[in-house]
């Protein structure tokens, strides 16, 4: 099972530059998008954003041109979930849940703090208002695979310039302590640092795009795999896709032992 996770920085962008020309090749099972910034109007008027073959699902924000996120399924799963209960969260369109029996994938869209001090306060909320959610979702007995832009990194190692950012957004210590929560104290597992604990270049997944950010891989590992033990214990192989550049980010795969994806029905 392949399950891949994209912060798209715009579907239609990412269409432009060659997402669903990459799609139908990757082996994806799941394809797990981030800030498709696309309103249910303006992607019903597009049919190549609806390639044969897949079953789609989109929570796009209320606000046009911002967040959303979106799943695209090679097999048809017997629910999905498009709410958490917060009103700004699920207003912003940050959270899609696709249940396959015992298994839910979810494209999960964190807020980021960088463009002014009411968004950083908003993101600290949102992480203090997740934290109980994760812990029940993690005691449910249901395995996940949270895929999603959580725009924090973790460690020094998660980051090139990790010593000028200590101040910045994405890498202030309350954030990654928020991380050390998730890990070490709610038991959920870093599928990418599973497999490669000391691996730091190749994790990068985004790329400022000014200067020569991407060519000189200057980059943060933002996006990330988030698992549930039980399935993290059949996680084969994980790696970054940058031989396109189909965003800003680049897409996470995590491939699984588990077979590809059916309903229970």
């Amino acid at each position: 099972m392949r399950i891949v996770t994209l912060n798209c920085n715009g579907l239609r962008a990412s269409a432009r530059k060659g997402l669903f020309d990459w799609l139908p090749e990757s082996g994806t099972d799941v394809l797990c998008l981030q800030e498709t910034r696309i309103t249910q109007q303006q992607f019903d008027a597009q049919p190549e954003f609806r390639p044969d073959g897949w079953h789609i699902a989109l929570n796009p924000a209320s606000r046009p041109g911002y967040s959303g996120v979106g799943l695209y399924m090679r097999s048809a799963p017997d629910q999905v979930l498009h709410q958490l209960g917060d009103a700004t969260f699920d207003d912003e369109g940050r959270y899609l849940e696709a249940r396959y029996g015992n298994l839910s994938v979810v494209s999960l869209y964190l807020p980021s703090g960088s463009s002014k001090q009411e968004r950083q306060d908003e993101k600290y909320r949102v992480l203090d208002w997740l934290t109980p959610i994760l812990r029940d979702w993690h005691a449910s007995g249901q395995d996940y695979i949270l895929c999603g832009d959580v725009n924090i990194a973790h460690r020094e190692i998660d980051l090139k310039n990790w010593r000028s950012n200590r101040k910045n957004s994405g890498f202030l210590p309350e954030e990654r302590a928020w991380l050390d929560t998730v890990f070490d104290e709610l038991g959920w597992v870093d599928a990418f640092r599973s497999l490669y604990p000391d691996e730091a270049d190749e994790g990068y997944t985004w790329w400022s795009q000014r200067g020569r950010a991407r060519e000189n891989n200057v980059g943060w590992r933002i996006d990330y795999q988030i698992c549930t033990p039980g399935i993290a214990s059949q996680l084969e192989a994980m790696r970054v896709y940058k031989e396109q550049n189909l965003s800003d980010h680049a897409p996470l795969i995590g491939d699984y032992e588990t077979p590809a994806l059916r309903s229970a029905a």
